[in-house]
């Protein structure tokens, strides 16, 4: 007889939101469901929250009517992942995504700052954007002051990949047109 070892359970986004509903989960839980496991965000501290607030200014100005920039909300990039970045820049949708929700078609560029969380961020959650063709990821490396840029996803990691602790004004590379400050942004 062959042994057979236990499988894991995988969430789905809908059961996942059903949890939320019923009450097993807090509305106000600070969670994000990847691949099907329901994971605990780190706690966002006051850098954390500053740099996010900084890029929320930043890119609701540069982008004006062409994007809608979205702080902390989940983006469905399947059945079982619905990932909450720090900030996602989407396609203009009229109805902003009440009817139908944001999904890895829709994005234009998405931010992760980290502050205790770089290696989770760099080494599991950069992979997975690009394996669901996110087009570009940033990560802002607050205890390095570094910022890391990700562009061009091709099976399931990034072609376009650099560092650097003086970003200046760069450009998305789907919104060539919106060119964003950020050479203040790793200086406090």
């Amino acid at each position: 007889m062959q042994e057979s070892l236990p499988r894991h359970h995988r969430i789905t986004a809908d059961e996942y939101h059903r949890m939320a509903e019923v009450g097993l989960l807090a509305l106000d839980a600070r969670v994000e469901l990847i691949e099907g496991e329901i994971l605990e965000m780190a706690p966002i501290g006051q850098d954390h929250s500053s740099v996010v607030d900084q890029l929320n200014h930043l890119f609701v100005h540069a982008v004006g009517d062409r994007a809608i920039v979205r702080v902390q909300g989940s983006v469905r990039l399947s059945q079982y992942s619905e990932p909450q970045p720090d900030l996602a820049v989407l396609k203009p949708r009229a109805d902003f995504y009440r009817t139908q929700g944001a999904g890895p078609q829709d994005v234009y560029l998405i931010i992760e700052v980290s502050h205790t969380t770089l290696r989770y961020d760099l080494h599991t959650k950069v992979p997975f954007y690009a394996r669901h063709e996110i087009p570009e990821v940033w990560v802002v490396n607050l205890p390095d002051g570094k910022l890391h840029v990700f562009r061009t996803p091709k099976e399931g990691s990034y072609l376009d990949a650099v560092a650097t602790d003086d970003p200046g004004t760069l450009s998305l590379s789907l919104l060539p047109d919106v060119a964003v400050d950020l050479s203040h942004l790793l200086r406090p």
